[in-house]
C-alpha cells in the first residue's frame, strides 16, 4: 500500500510517495523549479493564485507517478500540508473571489491590534493563545473593511490546505488546527471564538465543517480521479499547516521536543502541553497535530520571515555567478563572527517576534578596508541564526527550552556554516533526519487512514542521518557578535 503527501508551498509544491510497509519513500518532485511568484499590488501585500498551487500540485504528482512505476489502486490516502495563515475566499459555488493573502502579507496588522485592544489581551491571550494580530481572521476583515463587494460574497473561507482538500474532493471543510492558526479557535471553550466573530462581524456560517486532523475529511471525487490519473475514492485523512507537520515529520510530538525548518521563512517549533503564552504575542501558540480536547498538545511557534529568502536575494543579486555549495566556501574563508560586519534579515514582511513592526533588512559596521562579499555571506547566514536565538530567548519565557533542535536536512539546514552556528548561539546539538513536509504527510495520512495503528509505528522506519554539537572555540566570537547584533536591533 502508498499513501501520498502534499506540501502546499509558498515557493513550490511538492509530492511524495511513501511505501507504507517499508516507510521509504518510493519519489518526489516538485514544481515549479523555480520559485512560485508572489504577488505585491501593494508594498505590504503579498498574494497568490490558489489555481497556482492547484497545477504545480498536477504537474509535480505527474512526475511521481512516472517515475514510481506502481499500481496506482494500491494508493489508499492522501495527506496535505500547506503554508499557514493564508486566506483563501469561495463563493457559493466554489469559485475564488480574490488571489489568497499569504501568510507574509501585512496588509492586516492594524486590524488585530485594534481587535486585541477591543476584545481585550486577556481574553485573546488566555482563550486565544495569541493577538488577533495579522493572521487569518484579521486578513479577511481587511477584505471585510475593504473590498466590501467581495466580502458579500464570501461563501466559504479557508486555509490554503482546505482548498486543495476541497479541489481533491468537492467538500469544504476544515479543522481545529488550522482555525487555531487564523485565531478563531477559543482554547477554553474548544469552539470556535464568539467574541472574535463578533468584533470583525462575521456570521459563524463562513466557517467550514470542522474536522479532525487525523481522520477520512472526504475521498477524492470521480472528476478529480480522472484529472489527475488516480483512483477514485482514496480518503483524504490529514492536513496541518506547513509547521505542525514539519514538527509531526520529525516526529516532535511530545510535551519539551523541539523541531525547525529554514526555508523560504524559519521557525523554531516546540511543543508543550500547558496553555501557556506570550504576554507580548511575539512567539505564538497555536493546536498541534495530536492536540485534543482532554491533552493539551500545543505547538509555540517562533517565526522569522527572511531566512532562506535572504540566502536566495543574495544568490540572485550579489553572486550570481555561484550557487549555493559555492557561496558556502567562500563564507567558510571568513572566521565565526565576520569580522563584527551585522546583517538583520528582516526584509520580508511584518515580523511577529519583533511584535509585528518591519523593520526591513540591513546591515551594520560595514568597512571597505576590510569586509568582503564572503564576509557578506557568512554574516547573512550569522544573522538569520542570531534572529533564531532571539526569538529562542522569546520562548524560554513560555517554558519551551532547546537544548535539542530536530531538523530536516534540507534547504539552510543543507549549509553547513548555518547549522554550527545555530548550533554554536544557541547552545543546543541538532539533529537533521531524511524527510520533509510532504513524506511526513504521507505518513500522518496513513495513520488518518488506519494503514498505520499508531503514530509510533508511522515513525518508527525515521533515521537520524547527522548529528552537529557546538563548537567551544567558535562560541567566544559568536556571543560577542551576538550581543552588539542584539545591541543594534533594540535600538
Amino acid at each position: 500500500m502508498y499513501s501520498l503527501g502534499f506540501d502546499i508551498g509558498s515557493s513550490s509544491v511538492k509530492v511524495a510517495l511513501l511505501d507504507v510497509e517499508t516507510g521509504k519513500a518510493v519519489n518526489s518532485a516538485f514544481y515549479p523549479k523555480e520559485e512560485m511568484a508572489i504577488s505585491s499590488p501593494n508594498a505590504e501585500w503579498a498574494e497568490q493564485d490558489p489555481l497556482e498551487w492547484w497545477n504545480n500540485l498536477k504537474l509535480a504528482l505527474k512526475d511521481v507517478l512516472a517515475a514510481s512505476n506502481i499500481d496506482k489502486s494500491a494508493i489508499k490516502s492522501i495527506g496535505i500540508s500547506y503554508q499557514m495563515h493564508g486566506l483563501v475566499t469561495v463563493d457559493k459555488d466554489g469559485n475564488v473571489l480574490r488571489p489568497a493573502i499569504i501568510w507574509c502579507d501585512s496588509r492586516a496588522i492594524d486590524y488585530g491590534n485594534r481587535a486585541f485592544d477591543e476584545i481585550g489581551d486577556e481574553h485573546c491571550l488566555s482563550h486565544m493563545l495569541n493577538s488577533p494580530g495579522n493572521f487569518t481572521a484579521s486578513k479577511l476583515k481587511w477584505v471585510k473593511e475593504n473590498e466590501s463587494d467581495t466580502f458579500a460574497k464570501v461563501h466559504k473561507i479557508m486555509l490554503p490546505g482546505d482548498y486543495i482538500a476541497y479541489k481533491l474532493t468537492g467538500n469544504i471543510v476544515t479543522t481545529k488546527g488550522g482555525l487555531s492558526e487564523g485565531i478563531f479557535w477559543d482554547f477554553k471553550t474548544q469552539s470556535v471564538s464568539k467574541e472574535l466573530l463578533a468584533n470583525y462581524g462575521f456570521s459563524e456560517d463562513l466557517i467550514p465543517e470542522i474536522k479532525e486532523t487525523f481522520e477520512i475529511q472526504g475521498l477524492l471525487s470521480d472528476a478529480t480521479a480522472k484529472e489527475l490519473e488516480l483512483k477514485a475514492g482514496i480518503a483524504i485523512s490529514y492536513r496541518a499547516g506547513d509547521q505542525p507537520n514539519n514538527a509531526l515529520s520529525l516526529n516532535v510530538l511530545n510535551p519539551g521536543e523541539v523541531a525547525a525548518t529554514a526555508g523560504t521563512s524559519g521557525v523554531v517549533y516546540g511543543v508543550s502541553d500547558q496553555l501557556k503564552y506570550d504576554p507580548a504575542s511575539r512567539v505564538n501558540t497555536f493546536a498541534h497535530v495530536n492536540h485534543t480536547n482532554i491533552d493539551n498538545r500545543l505547538g509555540v511557534l517562533l517565526c522569522i520571515n527572511g531566512t532562506g529568502i535572504l540566502n536566495s536575494w543574495l544568490r540572485k543579486n550579489v553572486a550570481a555567478e555561484l550557487d549555493y555549495v559555492q557561496m558556502n566556501d567562500e563564507a567558510d574563508a571568513v572566521a565565526p563572527g565576520s569580522d563584527g560586519l551585522l546583517v538583520f534579515p528582516f526584509g520580508n514582511g511584518a515580523e511577529r517576534v519583533l511584535k509585528n513592526e518591519n523593520p526591513g533588512a540591513s546591515m551594520k559596521n560595514l568597512n571597505f578596508n576590510i569586509h568582503t562579499r564572503g564576509h557578506m555571506l557568512r554574516a547573512a547566514q550569522e544573522g538569520i541564526a542570531f534572529s533564531f536565538k532571539y526569538g529562542m530567548e522569546v520562548m524560554e519565557q513560555t517554558g519551551i527550552e532547546t537544548k535539542v533542535i530536530r531538523a530536516g536536512k534540507a534547504n539552510m539546514f543543507l549549509s553547513p556554516i548555518f547549522r554550527q552556528t545555530l548550533a554554536d548561539i544557541s547552545g543546543s546539538t541538532i539533529e537533521l533526519y531524511e524527510t520533509d513536509g510532504a513524506l511526513g504527510a504521507a505518513r500522518g495520512a496513513a495513520y488518518g487512514a488506519g494503514l498505520y495503528q499508531s503514530l509510533e509505528e508511522a515513525f518508527a522506519s525515521l533515521e537520524k542521518v547527522e548529528v552537529i554539537r557546538p563548537i567551544a572555540d567558535n562560541i567566544d566570537a559568536l556571543e560577542v557578535t551576538y550581543e552588539n547584533w542584539k545591541s543594534e536591533l533594540n535600538k
